[in-house]
């Protein structure tokens, strides 16, 4: 088991990728998962498919908005009182911003994706690594994209929010590796769940394609010819989460079916 007895927090808890996290931590033989995310509805039903795994996992539920950033602090000393220590943070939290052309685009939608997915995350890993520390060390996995690597049409705002995001990590790796604190990301590409099936029925009702020409449109530029699923993008995180990448850090890993190959 990949993370066994480990304490992890996962930030972003709803339907995609943030769920698949918690639910393989749990199978991956965490003692106990941490679930994050401003609505509570979707804590409970990623605590109900952890229970339902059935194997005694603890689980927490911290209603938290990371651009808050006394929420972010109380999540990680609640996570510290219960379990004694905070071994992983997957920071998934995420906001796509406003899709549209850069020279039309509103600002403020810019900074709503820049105050989430850059300062929020940013908070949330100050409230943990001092507990980390105390605690010899820890892993950070940030949930990064394909768009700052390949840009793609009205995703200006968030792909500069996540560029950020991309520099501070590797600025957090070479602070934090003395204290034994590692800190990754995974760039993910297109991935197969409840945000990118709502975007083809969108696309759908926009172009009159179907969503299987849609799919063929998009999956003709990946090698591996499919689109990944949230589940098993979910794996390739657990990896920088896990003691299988423990000489590892300032890492970043391309999660898309080779749509992007960085040279």
């Amino acid at each position: 088991m990949l993370l066994k007895d480990k304490v992890v927090i996962v930030s972003g808890i709803g339907p995609g990728l943030g769920q698949e996290l918690s639910t393989l931590a749990a199978k991956e033989g965490a003692a106990a998962v941490v679930l994050a995310a401003r609505t509570a509805q979707k804590l409970d039903t990623a605590e109900q498919e952890i229970l339902d795994l059935g194997m005694g996992t603890a689980v927490l539920k911290v209603p938290t908005d990371i651009t808050d950033k006394a929420q972010c602090q109380a999540l990680a000393d609640k996570t510290v009182a219960e379990f004694g220590r905070i071994d992983v943070l997957f920071n998934s939290a995420y906001d796509p911003g406003s899709f549209e052309p850069i020279e039309e685009a509103s600002m403020e939608g810019w900074r709503r994706a820049m105050d989430v997915n850059f300062f929020g995350t940013m908070q949330l890993t100050q409230s943990c690594v001092a507990h980390m520390k105390h605690n010899g060390g820890g892993s950070i996995v940030m949930i990064a994209t394909m768009v700052e690597h390949k840009p793609l049409a009205t995703q200006g705002g968030y792909g500069a929010s996540k560029s950020a995001l991309r520099s501070a990590t590797k600025h957090l790796a070479l602070e934090l590796g003395q204290y034994n604190i590692r800190v990754n990301s995974c760039h993910m590409g297109w991935m197969w769940g409840p945000s990118v099936e709502g975007y083809f029925a969108w696309q759908t009702q926009q172009t009159g394609k179907s969503q299987d020409e849609l799919i063929a449109e998009v999956t003709r530029n990946i090698p591996l010819g499919t689109i990944p699923d949230d589940g098993e993008c979910a794996k390739a995180a657990l990896f920088f989460a896990s003691d299988y990448s423990s000489v590892v850090t300032g890492a970043a890993l391309d999660v898309n079916g080779g749509e992007f190959m960085p040279v």
